[in-house]
């Protein structure tokens, strides 16, 4: 109340929320990270896990036009933007970094106490149901499932082999690159020159104690890097460097730095993605690889947030991100990058 009555004789504007973004549609914050506007339009919001100062990280939903108020901010800011300042005066309206007093003044902090600011703990903000690969399954059968993420413990039986297990992208906005008449483009940037990034596309066959599944480790998230220790564009690279005689046909072996993980048990956090319920289709997404061995995250630390009177704007559902057309390199080209052969590519 003393902060009310503070606040009012500022004559300044009140807000619901103000803090800081640790997550966006699950991804880290980096220079990298790409909104997909058709994911955004065809769900209708944007995810955030959020935190004020060294509070609980919470997940926040920003719906409809607050969410894509938000896109065009954050992608305007350059993918720079931390500070949010959310109002249930204005509903549609989301304050970024330098909009208001209240965001500016919290950059402030966040640049006086930057160990609290940037401490992230990656376990906290995915803390989800533990399940066994039998409950998977019976979840994507039941008929009021919807997309969701799930921990489940499994050892990892094989690396499949005999297809390409990295496909290649756009080194911008990560979505999956075609090959042109002399070089790679990109549809999503309307781009007809670009530089392809390889990244991981390995499916691995896993298993607990009664059943076993296939998982697609995918670049975005960097679930491949976390299981291997090593990037893909790094493998790929140092392939093509020590067999400078083969084709731009040449189908890369897989590597040993993912043959390595066989036999190895791990927490895989997996996606139910809407593909998995509308076709059937029982290979899992893995948006990110953990040791069994992390202390399971204490339950008063994960929250959800909703404005005052604005819970259509904020609520909290089931996300339904899907990472599977962002991807990402090196210099090489892939005619069809999901099921067929990587291709190099020459510089033009």
């Amino acid at each position: 109340m003393q902060e009310f009555d503070a606040a009012c004789d500022l004559r300044r504007d009140l807000y619901d929320y103000v803090g800081h973004i640790k997550l966006v549609n699950w991804q880290v914050l980096s220079d990298s990270l790409v909104l997909d506007d058709a994911e955004i339009a065809s769900s209708r919001r944007v995810l955030l896990h959020v935190q004020t100062h060294d509070g609980p990280v919470m997940k926040l939903y920003l719906w409809d036009k607050a969410g894509t108020n938000f896109s065009e901010k954050f992608k305007a800011s350059g993918g720079t933007a931390r500070a949010l300042a959310l109002s249930s005066m204005t509903p549609s309206r989301v304050f970024l970094d330098i909009d208001v007093q209240a965001t500016r003044d919290y950059l402030t902090w966040m640049n006086t106490d930057l160990d609290v600011a940037n401490r992230f703990d990656a376990d906290i903000v995915t803390k989800t149901e533990t399940v066994t690969i039998g409950e998977l399954f019976s979840y994507m059968k039941q008929e009021d499932a919807k997309v969701a993420w799930f921990e489940c413990i499994a050892t990892i039986g094989d690396v499949a082999h005999g297809s390409s297990w990295y496909y290649i992208g756009c080194g911008g906005c990560h979505t999956k690159a075609t090959k042109g008449p002399t070089s790679l483009m990109c549809k999503k940037c309307g781009k007809t020159d670009i530089v392809g990034v390889a990244q991981y596309l390995a499916k691995i066959t896993v298993y607990d104690n009664d059943d076993q599944a296939t998982f697609v480790l995918l670049g975005v998230g960097g679930a491949g890097h976390e299981l291997s220790g090593k990037k893909a564009s790094e493998l790929v690279e140092k392939y093509f460097e020590a067999n400078e005689n083969v084709g731009d046909d040449h189908l890369v072996p897989v590597p040993q730095a993912l043959i390595d993980t066989i036999g190895q048990t791990r927490k895989f956090v997996v996606k139910v993605s809407d593909h998995n319920l509308t076709s059937k289709t029982q290979a899992l997404t893995v948006t990110k690889v953990l040791t069994p061995e992390v202390p399971e995250a204490k339950a008063n630390l994960e929250g959800n947030v909703a404005v005052p009177d604005t819970q259509e704007t904020l609520q909290k559902e089931v996300a339904d991100d899907d990472p599977s057309t962002c991807f990402g390199s090196v210099k090489r080209a892939a005619d069809n990058v999901e099921a067929e052969d990587p291709k190099r590519a020459r510089s033009g």
